[in-house]
């Protein structure tokens, strides 16, 4: 494997090729957790994977299959049902020391966070699902400006305890559920070595091949933590010395059709590119600003051949949606024509018609 090939490799340890079916909530539990904070790509992200509808993605999410909350990194993520709480458990302490340092900012200790989550549990039990604004006006938190980031704190807070997760959605609107309502909760708890350990598994196995520092960024984890517990897997991982850098995987790819002719055209935030500390397997350096800022904005991205090409963007229009492409440089009318033809994925993904601009 060179480097130039990593990126081939990524497109089937992500199954982006498809080659099994399988439903949203496998393709979720597949890759660990996926970045959401853009619910509609999000949604995307998971349909690029498997042979579904948008509506059929809300529908797992809406009926708790797929959960929609804050873990790993301080962001939202999907994550599947069968794997919320092992995750919590191991990665909410490491992310809890943002959102408690921002609600302190705002005078809100944890005895007094432990005191509202008291409060939202009486508000969202059974099965009331609540907005963001509906739960601030019934603990009496007031809206403004400057306390915009406190009611997101708080919510933060509680779904990292455990507490609160996304409800069904209201409307265009996010509702947060009692977490233990939506998924019930399991008899065992996993130790943070076996935590780490399967969360490391599973990275590896979706993600690779991928370096110490791709699993510490993605996992939240330090580089010391990470490199313990790679150490303690290494014996069921594969690995590759490329460049003086060890890259690590699952499945050995070798066989299969990796190098076969492929246009993807993926969401904004998707785990192909941000999923990894460096991305320039995927992406040259001189493109990347177009692609995404240094403030973690990412952009949709179009792939052809494991190689990110340019960017689109999409608006939802009453009967059609109408897509907008720009390439990194110029495409011959014939080359764009087999291109373009790669968006009846997504087309269909929506079932509605796209005019491409």
């Amino acid at each position: 494997m060179t480097h130039s090939e990593i990126s081939h490799h990524r497109l089937v340890s992500q199954k982006l090729y498809k080659t099994t079916k399988c439903s949203p909530q496998e393709v979720v539990h597949y890759l660990g957790a996926m970045q959401a904070q853009d619910y509609a790509m999000a949604k995307w992200a998971v349909g690029s994977r498997c042979d579904t509808s948008e509506k059929e993605i809300e529908e797992a999410v809406d009926s708790g299959k797929i959960i929609r909350t804050h873990i790993l990194r301080p962001t939202w993520h999907f994550v599947s049902a069968d794997d919320i709480y092992w995750m919590l458990d191991l990665s909410a302490p490491q992310v809890k020391r943002f959102t408690t340092s921002a609600a302190k900012k705002y005078g809100f200790d944890s005895k007094k966070l432990d005191q509202i989550n008291i409060s939202i549990e009486k508000l969202l039990a059974r099965n009331n699902h609540l907005t963001r604004d509906e739960i601030m006006q019934e603990l009496g938190i007031k809206k403004t400006s400057k306390e915009d980031f406190l009611s997101a704190a708080i919510m933060m807070n509680a779904e990292l305890d455990g507490l609160v997760c996304n409800g069904k959605m209201n409307g265009k609107q996010i509702t947060y559920a009692l977490l233990e309502e939506r998924v019930e909760r399991p008899n065992t708890k996993l130790t943070k070595e076996e935590g780490l350990t399967k969360l490391a598994k599973r990275y590896f196995e979706s993600h690779g091949p991928a370096t110490l520092l791709d699993f510490s960024w993605w996992s939240g984890f330090s580089p010391t933590v990470c490199k313990l517990v790679i150490h303690s897997i290494a014996s069921e991982l594969n690995s590759v010395e490329i460049e003086n850098q060890t890259y690590w995987f699952g499945s050995d790819t070798s066989n299969e059709n990796i190098f076969r002719e492929s246009v993807h055209f993926l969401p904004a935030f998707d785990e192909i590119l941000i999923s990894y500390k460096t991305r320039e397997a995927s992406i040259l350096l001189e493109h990347q600003a177009k692609a995404f800022t240094n403030n973690g904005i990412f952009k949709p991205i179009i792939m052809e051949n494991g190689k990110v090409i340019g960017t689109w963007k999409r608006t939802i229009k009453k009967d059609h949606a109408k897509i907008e492409t720009q390439f990194f440089s110029e495409i011959k009318s014939a080359k764009k024509e087999l291109l373009f033809k790669e968006i009846k994925t997504f087309e269909n993904y929506l079932e509605t018609k796209i005019i491409i601009e």
